[in-house]
């Protein structure tokens, strides 16, 4: 079992810990399983994906730490630009 921590941003933002698959397994070469595409037998148009998880990988996860939403008055917005910022400069040489 190989653990890492990543960030999650559904249901919720939060820090979790999950399993990783094996780099070195010889059925899905450390992807984590398989894709089967599928489609309509009459037609012969694509229906979908269906994903298996290999045996080298679980896909459980842990939520470690839920994080906070920043407050609607600290974000950043777009279409602020500061005094500094990349659309003010001078050809005044720098001494």
């Amino acid at each position: 079992m190989r653990l890492r921590i990543q960030r999650a941003t559904w249901p919720r933002n939060a820090l979790i810990l999950i399993d990783t698959p094996r780099p070195d397994c010889a059925d899905c070469d450390g992807v984590g399983g398989f894709e089967h595409e599928y489609g309509d037998y009459d037609t012969g148009e694509y229906g979908g994906t269906d994903w298996e998880p290999c045996h080298c990988w679980t896909e459980w996860r842990i939520v470690l730490l839920p994080l906070l939403r920043l407050p609607h008055w600290l974000r950043r917005r777009a279409h602020y630009r500061a005094p500094w910022g990349p659309a003010s400069y001078s050809d005044e040489p720098p001494f």
